[in-house]
């Protein structure tokens, strides 16, 4: 009898300790990457101004956003453009 008592004992100090041991881990929460560049859908998803504007057509998500990077820009938006540029 003593020994069940004794053990039942030990069996709880030991789930005590354990879920303290458990509960002082911390989790450190992490956002999942929400970088476009790093979209595997959103390069190829057809661009949401792709109905609006024909220069838009054809155009994936990604590359409407550095289009309107380019645009924001005034980055040359064709080889003739720049090669007007360098000369």
């Amino acid at each position: 009898m003593k020994k069940f008592i004794a053990s039942g004992a030990a069996l709880g100090a030991g789930l005590i300790l354990l879920k303290a041991y458990n509960g002082k881990k911390r989790n450190v929460w992490v956002y999942e990457d929400s970088d476009m560049h790093n979209s595997y859908e959103i390069d190829h998803e057809e661009s949401v101004n792709a109905p609006y504007d024909h220069a838009e057509q054809g155009l994936t998500q990604l590359d409407s956003a550095y289009r309107s990077e380019w645009q924001a820009n005034a980055f040359p938006q064709t080889k003739k453009q720049l090669e007007e540029l360098e000369s």
